[in-house]
C-alpha cells in the first residue's frame, strides 16, 4: 500500500465470511489504478436488513441494494479533508445471493461491488443516461481486469 492512501475495512455483519484483508487490497488496487495515490476511503460490510434502512433513510428506497457509495465529493462546499473520498456500503449477504446466481465466486462479486462503490465515490454514475452507464460500465470492467491481474479473485 502506498503511504498515502488509507482503507479502513469495517465487517459489521455476521452471515457471510467476507475476508476483509483482500477487500483492503483490492480497494488499494483500485484507487492505484485510478490515480488516487493519497486518497482515503472506508469500506463498511453490512447485513441486507441495515442496507435497506440506509437505502430507505438516504435514497428513499425501502428495500435492500447491493452497495450505497456516500461520496465526500459531491455538493457545493470546501471539503475539510481533501483525501478523503467518502464511504462504501456493501451488503454481504446480497453480494453472496448475486454471486450465486451469476455462478462466480463471492470474491469477485465484492471485487465488482467495491470498484462499482469507489466509481461513484468519484463521480461516475449510469443512472442519468445511457452513455453515462456505458463509461462506468466500461471503467469499472478496466478497473476490475487490472486489480484481478494483480489479485486474481
Amino acid at each position: 500500500m502506498i503511504e498515502g492512501r488509507r482503507i479502513l475495512i469495517s465487517n459489521r455483519q455476521r452471515k457471510v465470511a467476507v475476508d476483509c484483508g483482500r477487500l483492503r487490497k483490492v480497494a488499494d488496487l483500485a484507487l492505484e489504478s485510478l490515480g488516487f495515490e493519497d486518497a482515503e476511503l472506508s469500506v463498511l460490510l453490512v447485513s441486507d436488513r441495515r442496507i435497506r434502512q440506509l437505502n430507505r433513510q438516504y435514497l428513499g428506497r425501502n428495500r435492500p441494494t447491493d452497495v450505497l457509495a456516500f461520496s465526500q465529493w459531491e455538493g457545493g462546499g470546501e471539503r475539510v479533508q481533501p483525501a478523503w473520498l467518502g464511504d462504501v456500503v456493501i451488503s454481504a449477504e446480497t453480494a453472496e445471493e448475486q454471486a450465486a446466481g451469476a455462478g462466480v465466486e463471492l470474491n469477485q462479486e465484492l471485487d465488482l461491488l467495491l470498484i462499482h462503490g469507489v466509481l461513484h465515490l468519484i463521480g461516475y454514475e449510469h443512472t442519468g443516461s445511457d452513455e453515462e452507464a456505458v463509461v462506468m460500465n466500461r471503467k469499472q470492467r478496466q478497473v476490475l481486469r487490472l486489480v484481478w491481474k494483480r489479485l486474481p479473485p
